[in-house]
C-alpha cells in the first residue's frame, strides 16, 4: 500500500475493508496514505475514519492498551513492576492507557512528548515529563506509544543498562530503530517466542520485544469486548456508507457521525447493567438538545482519567 496505494485502493485490497463503493479504516498505519490520497484528489471512493472515532479511540486504544501491556509484559519477560523505572514514549490515549497501568503496579514512570497540552496533562496526572537521553541509562523499560518513528534510536539503546526491556505498542515496527542493530558487532539470540536478547560486544543485554511489532498484537490476548466495540463502529460506519443517499458522501475522508458513536455505546452497556438517564421534555429543551441524541456536539472532547 506504501508503495501503490491508489491501485489498492482500486482493486479492494485495503489494511481492513475496501470494496468498489466504501473504504473504511481503523488502524493509524493507514491513516496517512488514505489522508494523502484524500488531500492529492486520488481518493477513487469515500472513507469512513473509524480510527479517530470516539468509540475506537477513547475505548481500543486506552482501555485496551491498559490491560494489554501487562499481560504482554507478562507473558514474554515474567517481570517484576513494582520500583521499575518505566519511559513511555508518547501520551496519547495509548500512552494514557500503558502509564496507568504501570503506575497501578507500583512502577516510576516517566513520559516523553513533543505536545505540550499532552505533557500538561501528563503532569497533571502524576507523570515526570522528560527527555528520552535524560533517563536512558536508568530506566528498565522503554515503551513506544507514538506513531513516529525512530523514537529509539541505535545510540539511544547503546547507552540502556544491561537487562533493559524495550517494546512497542504505537505504530507499526517503526517506532524503534531495529534495523540499525542487525549489525555484525551485535549478537541476537532467540530466548522464546517473540523475545530476542540482542547482546554487545561487552556482554550486555537489551531485551526486545517482537522484533520491534506491536506488543499487544503479538504477545498478548486483546480484550474481546473492545474488540466488539470496534467491531461494531466499523460495520456501522460501512453500513451508513452503503445505505447513504448517492451524493452524502463524495469521495473525502469522513469522521464517524457522533449519533452513531452514542449507537454503538449504548448497544454495549447492558453488559454492565447500566441504565442510562433519560431527558424530561422541558431539561432537552433548556440544553437544546434531541431527547435522544446526539448528546455532545461534534467538537466536544471527551477525556478519559487514568
Amino acid at each position: 500500500m506504501a508503495q501503490d496505494p491508489v491501485l489498492l485502493f482500486k482493486k479492494g485490497l485495503s489494511f481492513y475493508i475496501c470494496c468498489d463503493i466504501c473504504l473504511i479504516w481503523r488502524n493509524i498505519v493507514i491513516s496517512k496514505p488514505i489522508l494523502f490520497l484524500s488531500k492529492a484528489g486520488k481518493l477513487c471512493v469515500p472513507a469512513m475514519n473509524v480510527n479517530d472515532s470516539v468509540t475506537k479511540q477513547k475505548f481500543d486504544n486506552l482501555y485496551c492498551c491498559r490491560e494489554s501491556i501487562l499481560d504482554g509484559l507478562k507473558r514474554t519477560t515474567d517481570v517484576m513492576f513494582g520500583g521499575k523505572q518505566v519511559v513511555v514514549c508518547g501520551y496519547g490515549e495509548v500512552g494514557k492507557g500503558c502509564t496507568a497501568a504501570l503506575k497501578a503496579m507500583g512502577s516510576i514512570v516517566y513520559v516523553t512528548e513533543i505536545d505540550p497540552i499532552c505533557s500538561l496533562q501528563a503532569c497533571m496526572d502524576g507523570f515526570r515529563v522528560v527527555k528520552l537521553n535524560e533517563v536512558i541509562r536508568q530506566v528498565d523499560i522503554i515503551i513506544t506509544c507514538t506513531g513516529n518513528k525512530n523514537v529509539v534510536t541505535r545510540d539511544q539503546l547503546d547507552r540502556m543498562k544491561n537487562g533493559s526491556i524495550v517494546c512497542n505498542m504505537g505504530h507499526s515496527n517503526t517506532e524503534i530503530d531495529v534495523a540499525s542493530l542487525r549489525t555484525p558487532e551485535l549478537t541476537w539470540e532467540r530466548v522464546r517466542s517473540q523475545v530476542d536478547h540482542v547482546i554487545w560486544p561487552d556482554g550486555k543485554r537489551v531485551i526486545l520485544l517482537a522484533e520491534g511489532r506491536l506488543l499487544n498484537l503479538s504477545c498478548s490476548t486483546v480484550p474481546t469486548f473492545v474488540l466488539s466495540i470496534t467491531a461494531t463502529t466499523q460495520a456501522l460506519a460501512l453500513i451508513e456508507l452503503y445505505n447513504a443517499p448517492e451524493g452524502r458522501y463524495k469521495q473525502d475522508v469522513y469522521l464517524l457521525p457522533k449519533k452513531m458513536d452514542e449507537y454503538v455505546a449504548s448497544l454495549h452497556l447492558p453488559t454492565f447493567d447500566a441504565h442510562l438517564t433519560e431527558l424530561s421534555d422541558e431539561q432537552a429543551k433548556y440544553l437544546g438538545l434531541n431527547k435522544n441524541g446526539p448528546f455532545k456536539p461534534n467538537y466536544y472532547r471527551y477525556t478519559f482519567p487514568c
